[in-house]
């Protein structure tokens, strides 16, 4: 039998700044007014680690959580209640809905065919989503005449705004259809604002928001500029240090040329960690308060940053990316929302 051994801390890091994170939610709680805010920890809790975010945030306060698929359930379970948990895509078949009636997740139902599926398995406690006008997810407003709204046990009824990080005309259309709505379906809450939609104000709140992107150090509305603040920020390490003379070039496609003496550092990051090709001649890395920028091409394990300006620092130091959402966003081409869902899994979180 071949021995097990634990391999080295990775070269690469993803920090984290709970401390902020705590901050960020509660300042959203108190933007939602009378309104109490939930968490979008989907997708990994956005790529920074659905458990160990969770745990945070039910420290800071938070006690409604909200997922894509039921696979992400059981990495909230060790640190939050089942009925705490709600699952956007709702039960598509028997093992869905055996497993949310076993452990007591919440699930989002969107379509007739959900909700008979959930009562005919013996229904209980459940959310329904009922479409506002982004024709996403969620149960048609024909459809809210169906009698099988009187068999449901609804907690939440939720609607989702589709360009809430802008201010135009759809919004106030979702928010008079999420008002009929709430006319036509019983429920204990109702939720319609995502993190945009909380600075939209009180009329958009309702009883439950569900802000995500700006738990996380997202800016998506001017009213969160200076208020919410960076929680993640991937770090890399050096693994070798080179000096480059004139004429040499660097990296695939030998997009940069030295023009004179240089020390260039190699970082074990790249394209298969989140870091994309975007960032070749763009990105900047940090080190003790300094900057330096990034090199030629982006390639899949490594990027080349121009050490000239830190000649004290070495082999097996940390860099960290320049990564404030907002700006890396504008720098890069990428949303906030990718910025961070694209951070691989060989970063140690």
């Amino acid at each position: 039998m071949i021995e097990i051994i634990s391999p080295p801390p990775s070269s690469l890091r993803l920090r984290m700044d709970d401390a902020a994170l705590g901050a960020n939610w509660r300042i959203l709680d108190a933007m939602s007014g009378a309104a109490t805010a939930g968490a979008a920890v989907k997708a990994n809790a956005y790529g920074l680690g659905s458990g160990t975010i969770t745990q945070a945030l039910a420290g800071a306060g938070c006690r409604a959580f909200f997922v894509a698929h039921w696979g992400e359930v059981p990495e909230l379970l060790a640190h939050v209640p089942a009925e705490q948990i709600a699952v956007l895509h709702g039960p598509l078949n028997a093992q869905d809905v055996g497993f949310a009636q076993a452990t007591g997740t919440r699930p989002v139902l969107n379509s007739l065919p959900q909700a008979r599926r959930w009562i005919e398995a013996g229904g209980g406690p459940c959310h329904v989503m009922v479409d506002s006008g982004m024709n996403r997810l969620g149960f048609a407003l024909d459809d809210l005449g169906d009698a099988i709204f009187a068999s449901l046990d609804i907690d939440i009824c939720l609607s989702h705004l589709a360009s809430a990080d802008e201010n135009v005309v759809q919004n106030a259309r979702q928010l008079a259809s999420f008002e009929g709505i709430r006319q036509l379906v019983t429920a204990k809450r109702y939720s319609l604002a995502n993190s945009a939609g909380i600075a939209l104000g009180r009329a958009y709140h309702a009883d439950l928001t569900r802000p995500g992107i700006a738990l996380y150090g997202g800016i998506v509305r001017p009213e969160f500029a200076g208020r919410i603040a960076q929680v993640a920020f991937p770090e890399a390490a050096i693994v070798q240090v080179r000096t480059l003379q004139a004429g040499d070039c660097v990296g695939y496609n030998a997009t940069f040329t030295a023009a004179g003496p240089m020390r260039v550092g190699i970082l074990g990051v790249g394209y298969a960690d989140g870091y994309l090709r975007c960032w070749s001649g763009k990105g900047r890395f940090a080190w003790q308060g300094r900057e330096v920028p990034v090199l030629g091409r982006v390639s899949m394990d490594l990027t080349i940053v121009d050490l000239s300006d830190v000649p004290d620092c070495r082999e097996g130091d940390w860099l960290g990316a320049v990564y404030d959402l907002p700006l890396a966003a504008q720098t890069s081409g990428l949303s906030q929302y990718e910025l961070l869902t694209l951070l691989g899994q060989r970063f140690s979180r």
